[in-house]
């Protein structure tokens, strides 16, 4: 116990004065939220997963999230790119995507899914396992060391 609760002081004292992690919204279950909207990932509250955008908010209790998910898959407009110039494979530029599972208020099982600023994933996710008492899954190796690193 004393240990979580090190890990998490020492979360919020990287947070502090750290606004949020940019992120994108790329898609999930709730049809309320717009997919496709850039904002960012509030991880510094004690009771909330937060997310913010220009077109709204979302919070999630943290004792309702019961999967962290982790990985740089590609996604299909890369993969459209590359078909049309094959310039884009010099590119090694890498998504960091970050799932969210959790249970909403009626006991239904939801995902969000969020692509990541690279300089954020990794407080992001450390300040995620530390407030769920989850370990973050990962896709691959890849994606373990990457999320580690």
């Amino acid at each position: 116990m004393r240990v979580v609760i090190l890990l998490l002081a020492s979360v919020l004292l990287l947070f502090a004065g750290h606004k949020g992690a940019q992120a994108d919204y790329i898609g999930g279950t709730r049809a309320d939220i717009p997919a496709d909207i850039s904002g960012e990932i509030q991880v510094s509250d004690q009771v909330y997963f937060i997310f913010v955008s220009k077109q709204t908010r979302v919070q999630i209790p943290y004792e309702r999230i019961n999967l962290i998910e982790y990985g740089q898959k590609v996604d299909r407009r890369y993969l459209e790119a590359v078909v049309i110039s094959p310039l884009f494979m010099l590119s090694k530029k890498r998504q960091h995507f970050l799932t969210i599972g959790f249970q909403d208020d009626d006991g239904h099982q939801q995902a969000l899914v969020f692509k990541v600023s690279k300089k954020d994933i990794r407080l992001t996710l450390v300040a995620l396992e530390a407030h769920t008492g989850q370990e973050v899954r990962f896709q691959d190796e890849e994606a373990r060391i990457a999320g580690k690193g």
